[in-house]
């Protein structure tokens, strides 16, 4: 289990755009989001313990969230040829196993999580309604077997001050998580 640390892309980047399938092969973009006031993109898997620490908290999380204006969407840019639980058959198993209620999106080419600079999984980008990068970093301080309850404390209030019109702290802590499984030869510059 590699620790990787996300870049910490900075804030106030713009959205990179996209368009990318759910396990169905329905398409989503950036501009299907448009009439939320926040969007979250997560990159996740379905393998990494990282994620799966955190998944019953980030489902509860985007279901508790999303009414109030959270646009909440899950993206794998994994390898499935070297890591095949994380194939787009698995995606739709972990979507219902995990209560998701929010589109999970396969980046096959890998062009999405360099566009956004994405390292690990989970790893956390939450734009404003100018989709404008406000936070990224950590669902909170715990990891599997620290023994620190997971709580999404972080991510909690930067959703909620964003979405009252607030100021996010500045103070945001890098997401820890797996590395993403990048196809041999497609590591972007700034991984490692």
């Amino acid at each position: 289990m590699a620790r990787t640390p996300s870049t910490m892309l900075d804030l106030g980047t713009p959205a990179p755009d996209f368009r990318l399938p759910d396990p169905a092969g329905k398409v989503y973009g950036l501009a299907d989001f448009a009439a939320s006031p926040a969007l979250l993109v997560v990159f996740m898997c379905n393998h990494c313990p990282y994620v799966k620490h955190v998944r019953s908290a980030l489902a509860s999380f985007a279901r508790e969230m999303q009414p109030k204006g959270l646009a909440v969407v899950g993206v794998n840019a994994n390898d499935v040829a070297s890591y095949p639980d994380d194939s787009p058959e698995r995606m739709a198993e972990e979507i219902r196993a995990a209560g998701y209620t929010f589109p999970y999106l396969y980046d096959e080419t890998q062009a999405v999580a360099k566009a956004y600079r994405a390292a690990c999984t989970p790893d956390f980008f939450l734009f404003d309604r100018d989709r404008k990068l406000a936070y990224r970093g950590q669902f909170d301080d715990s990891r599997p077997g620290n023994n620190i309850p997971v709580t999404g404390k972080d991510l909690w209030a930067a959703v909620e001050a964003l979405l009252a019109g607030r100021p996010i702290a500045p103070d945001q802590k890098a997401s820890i998580g797996c590395n993403i499984k990048w196809k041999t030869g497609n590591e972007p510059a700034y991984y490692g």
